[in-house]
């Protein structure tokens, strides 16, 4: 039956600019911006294996810009990364901020932005009331990976280095000023990297589809990320090089993070979450190793959502309704992923309570379409663990 639609609000300022070569329109946003040199926040390496990355930052230089790199080391953002990025910055004096990389990459020049201007190292900020004024430099998000989409969104996620948990900040004054995502900055991610972060950008825009915060908008830009990250995730895990996968998958990723800002995640991040700050792990394999458990226990709130999702995802129909075909085709992509298993992390059921814990302590597992109790979050948790395949 019809509802009357419920009451939202959106704003989204980032110009993005999307497409084959757009990376190389660079020079031209910081000279725009009259800034003489610019920081260069980038993953470690990653010039040395990608041409098309090296191309971007020769071309940069090339205009008479002065680039300041300031690399990023493996593995998810932490606080240590955002304080040297940040002291980068301010040693530098450079007019803009230029990240190409991963989320993680992303995530840490926002926060390092941030920190620099409020001159505080991260773990003052996360210990304060946390302002968020409006920036003084602009940031040029450019993503080197099809996942997370913080290219367009307002939030960061950063491990606190004196408790090893992860937390999330988020703000419309974080988000960069331009994304530049160019499609054929993807073609040198491994396989693994390309699973892991396709999953994540799937997830995102599922939970988009389920969280008590969704918006029409929000489900019609889901509704495409989800379409075309369903249909291209396994063609660009199996050949980098195909472009027409990598382009899918760039715009499912870009897609995802609008629709992060505009409804929001859910329990599927938070228990992700929770392995990540115990273990370490990626991101977007910590979401995929609970995703399925997750949305099995959301169906039964939303199933009309799910039903959307799977008919987005290609399942076929059998005529349930219930949203059971949406997480059949999630564990259908994981395994034709060969995702990993949870125990494969070497965690054990002593580990569940504090998972358990920590997903309980997370914001996004609010967002859910009903409140969980602890014991569906340790079951859940319980649940992925006794995986022996997939």
């Amino acid at each position: 039956m019809p509802e009357i639609v419920a009451p939202f609000a959106n704003h989204l300022p980032v110009r993005i600019r999307f497409g084959d070569g757009v990376a190389l329109e660079l020079p031209e946003i910081v000279v725009a911006a009259g800034a003489g040199s610019a920081l260069v926040v980038i993953d470690e390496g990653l010039e040395e294996l990608s041409p098309a990355v090296a191309a971007v930052v020769e071309a940069l230089a090339a205009s008479g810009v002065e680039v300041v790199r300031s690399p990023k080391g493996p593995g998810e953002p932490r606080a240590a990364d955002v304080d040297r990025t940040a002291a980068a910055l301010r040693e530098s004096g450079a007019g803009i901020v230029a990240a190409i990389g991963g989320g993680s990459v992303i995530d840490t020049a926002k926060a390092a932005r941030l920190c620099d201007q409020l001159g505080v190292e991260f773990a003052a900020f996360v210990d304060s009331e946390r302002e968020f004024p409006p920036p003084r430099l602009p940031l040029v998000a450019m993503p080197t990976t099809a996942g997370t989409g913080s290219e367009v969104s307002g939030g960061a996620v950063i491990s606190d280095d004196r408790t090893g948990t992860k937390l999330g900040i988020a703000s419309p004054n974080l988000r960069a000023d331009h994304a530049l995502v160019d499609p054929v900055l993807t073609h040198s991610t491994p396989p693994a990297t390309t699973a892991f972060s396709g999953v994540d950008a799937i997830a995102q825009a599922i939970a988009g589809m389920v969280a008590r915060t969704r918006t029409p908008i929000g489900d019609a830009i889901a509704l495409e990320a989800i379409r075309l990250g369903g249909r291209s995730l396994l063609a660009a895990y199996r050949d980098g090089a195909d472009a027409a996968a990598r382009s899918e998958m760039a715009c499912a990723s870009l897609l995802a993070g609008l629709t992060m800002n505009i409804s929001d995640c859910a329990a599927e991040h938070s228990l992700g979450q929770a392995i990540g700050s115990r273990t370490g792990a990626p991101h977007g394999l910590t979401i995929g190793l609970v995703l399925a458990e997750t949305l099995e226990r959301e169906r039964r709130f939303v199933p009309e959502q799910l039903e959307r999702v799977a008919d987005a995802l290609g399942a076929p129909e059998d005529g349930s309704g219930d949203g059971s075909r949406a997480v059949a085709a999630v564990r259908g992509l994981l395994r034709e992923l060969e995702f990993p298993l949870l125990a494969s992390l070497e965690l054990a059921e002593d580990d569940l309570d504090q998972l358990t814990e920590l997903a309980l302590a997370d914001f996004f597992i609010t967002q859910s379409p009903h409140p969980w109790s602890a014991a569906e979050v340790r079951a859940a948790f319980g649940e992925a663990l006794g995986l022996t395949g997939r």
